[in-house]
């Protein structure tokens, strides 16, 4: 296997005022294709702002990133949507949905941004939805669904797109530990079609899904 996510010496720091805060300390990190990894650490660790450096939605302040063999620590902002488009699938706690879109048109989201035909982004975005079980809610409004529903047309936004790979971002935390279960049954088996999953939590019990648990401190791992 080789790696997917290859990050060195990452480091970040954040503006305020006169003074820069490090938030990530040159830290490394990396994963092989169909790796599932949980990261867990108290709040103000680091979690989120790798998880977004992962996700290009951040540039680190330095070192690389290598996703899928590109370096993309320094693409333009762009090129940086290009690659989260085609390689990259996000899953959040607050589902993200557009309030007055429908299930199919939320899941469809994605394809608006790629060159496929609206034929072939409507039978995506079908088969989906039907893997989530939801082929009966297609119409509804996100204000209809429950939160485990609401949750399940976030992943099935991502699995239309088929991305390399998955970040979730505390999935379960706003779902009851049942429904939790059940959206982790889903992440679980997205990982082995293949693809690979990064999850950022504090519940020990959705980290042991994964097959590496990672810990954060003040901005690295220990």
């Amino acid at each position: 296997m080789s790696d997917l996510v290859s990050l060195k010496d990452i480091s970040k720091t954040y503006p305020l005022g006169q003074a820069f805060v490090p938030v990530l300390k040159n830290l490394d990190f990396h994963l092989n294709e169909g790796e599932f990894a949980a990261i867990m650490g108290p709040s103000g660790s680091g979690k989120s702002t790798l998880l977004n450096v992962m996700g290009c939605l951040d540039r680190p302040t330095s070192g690389t990133y290598h996703l899928d063999g590109e370096d993309v620590s320094k693409l333009s902002d762009g090129q940086l949507s290009a690659v989260r488009s085609v390689k990259i699938g996000f899953i959040f706690q607050q589902f993200n949905l557009i309030q007055h879109f429908s299930v199919q048109e939320n899941v469809s989201m994605p394809f608006l941004y790629s060159h496929i035909s609206p034929q072939l982004a409507c039978k995506k975005s079908l088969q989906a939805i039907e893997k989530v079980g939801l082929s009966h809610r297609i119409n509804h409004k996100p204000f209809e669904l429950s939160g485990g529903e609401m949750q399940r047309v976030a992943i099935a936004r991502v699995m239309a797109t088929s991305p390399k790979l998955i970040l979730a971002d505390e999935p379960t935390g706003n779902l009851d530990s049942k429904t939790g279960e059940r959206i982790m049954d889903l992440i679980s088996e997205l990982n082995n079609l293949g693809t690979t999953i990064v999850v950022v939590t504090h519940d020990l019990h959705v980290a042991s899904r994964a097959h590496t648990i990672y810990t954060m401190k003040d901005g690295h791992f220990v």
